[in-house]
């Protein structure tokens, strides 16, 4: 027997995922070399804060582990796109900034990424965007709340 809500929600996430992958493939083919997607999202929210943030908050942001996160900020790191340094306060813990080299990676990757981005505005329409948004955001935010975010 049919069931229309669920059939409704497997073609939302059956959309969903595909989007999610056709996005990153077209996102990842026009970065800066040796820019992955993960660099760019911790670049561009360290960004965004102008603040620092600790490696916990920053695997918290993506919903990865610490480990996978220490590996990105490891690469970032090792690019001189971050600043890494032990927390004054806990030494036990390190605290992460974008240093001047990453900022300007990020704008650059920006940048690259910016007329992809546009086009898929101009070709679905300011009005639908618009609307989309916040069921999306409304989405994220559930499954977080399962997630206990």
């Amino acid at each position: 027997m049919k069931n229309p809500r669920k059939d409704m929600a497997n073609a939302l996430f059956s959309e969903l995922l595909m989007a999610d992958q056709l996005a990153r493939n077209r996102l990842s083919k026009v970065l800066p070399k040796g820019m992955e997607l993960s660099h760019f999202g911790v670049l561009n929210l360290l960004a965004r804060q102008q603040t620092e943030l600790s490696p916990a908050e920053l695997a918290r942001a993506f919903h990865v582990t610490r480990g996978a996160m220490t590996n990105t900020l490891n690469k970032l790191n090792w690019a001189g796109y971050v600043h890494i340094r032990p927390d004054w306060d806990d030494a036990r813990r390190k605290m992460v900034a974008i240093s001047p080299a990453g900022r300007a990676a990020r704008d650059s990757a920006l940048a690259a990424i910016t007329p992809l981005i546009d086009d898929a505005v101009k070709t679905l329409g300011e009005d639908i965007v618009r609307q989309t948004i916040p069921v999306l955001r409304s989405l994220r935010m559930r499954l977080g709340e399962e997630d206990g975010v």
